[in-house]
């Protein structure tokens, strides 16, 4: 088992813990030597469990598309 510290990307905490995950990046925390695993989503950021909502903006996403690719001066004869 292994030293590891998770780093949550968005929050920046971190959760120390011991698992068989290695990683290339190490760091001295508490004068122990640890491998840090980034996460872009923990507990601490995922939606589910901070009560956050967080909407995505599909609307427009088509008409976008649709005035992107739309032909100029209609079909051909």
């Amino acid at each position: 088992m292994n030293n590891v510290c998770f780093l949550d990307i968005g929050t920046g905490r971190r959760f120390l813990t011991r698992s068989t995950m290695k990683s290339a990046r190490k760091e001295q925390i508490d004068g122990q030597e640890y491998f840090v695993i980034a996460r872009d989503v923990t507990m601490d950021s995922h939606p589910a469990y901070t009560g956050e909502k967080r909407l995505v903006d599909t609307a427009g996403r088509v008409e976008k598309f649709t005035t992107k690719f739309k032909r100029q001066g209609g079909p051909k004869s």
